[in-house]
C-alpha cells in the first residue's frame, strides 16, 4: 500500500456539480500569480481578484505547534473540528470523526513542516488522504450563519435606542 503524502487534488463540489483542481496547480498559482488554464475558470467564479485570492493563499498563521495541539484535542477543538468536517472532509467519509482525525492531522502535520506556521497550501499538503473535499453548500450555511450573528452584533452595538436617549 502507497503512503499518502498529502492531498494532490481538492475536489470542490456544489450540489450535484462538482469540479477538481490540483493541489499543484494551485500551489504555482500562489507562487507565481499565473493560474493554469483549469484553475483560471474556476478562480473567475469566486468573483474575487487575483490580489485577494492570493492573499488568502499565502496567508501565514504562527502558531506553536504545542498550543495547536492541545487547542486542537480541546473540547472547544472538537467542536470546531466537527464543523469544520462538514466544509472540509476525505472522501467517502461517512462520520464526524475521520473528518475531524484528517483536519487535526493536516493542521498539525502542516505546522510541523512550516516550522509553526501553516497556510492554506501547506495545510492541503499535508491533508492525510489524496483528495479532499470542499464542500460549498456546507459552508455557504455556516458563513449565513457568521454573517446573521455579526448583523445582529450590529444591531445591537449601534442600538437606534441609543439615538433616541440622546436626542
Amino acid at each position: 500500500m502507497n503512503k499518502v503524502q498529502g492531498a494532490e487534488q481538492i475536489k470542490i463540489t456544489y450540489s450535484i456539480f462538482s469540479r477538481t483542481v490540483s493541489v499543484n496547480s494551485l500551489k504555482k498559482y500562489s507562487l507565481t500569480g499565473k493560474a493554469e488554464k483549469k484553475l483560471k475558470r474556476l478562480l473567475r467564479t469566486t468573483n474575487a481578484s487575483n490580489k485577494e485570492i492570493l492573499n488568502i493563499l499565502n496567508k501565514n498563521f504562527d502558531i506553536p505547534l504545542p498550543i495547536a495541539s492541545k487547542l486542537l484535542y480541546s473540547e472547544i477543538g472538537n467542536i470546531v473540528l466537527a464543523r469544520l468536517s462538514e466544509i472540509l472532509h476525505p472522501p467517502k467519509a461517512r462520520d464526524e470523526i475521520t473528518g475531524k482525525l484528517a483536519l487535526r492531522s493536516s493542521v498539525i502535520k502542516g505546522l510541523y513542516m512550516g516550522e509553526g506556521k501553516i497556510n492554506l497550501i501547506r495545510f492541503f499538503e499535508s491533508y492525510p488522504t489524496k483528495t479532499v473535499i470542499i464542500n460549498i453548500t456546507a459552508l455557504s450555511k455556516i458563513l449565513n450563519k457568521v454573517e446573521s450573528i455579526n448583523e445582529l452584533l450590529k444591531f445591537f452595538t449601534n442600538s437606534p435606542l441609543n439615538k433616541i436617549k440622546d436626542s
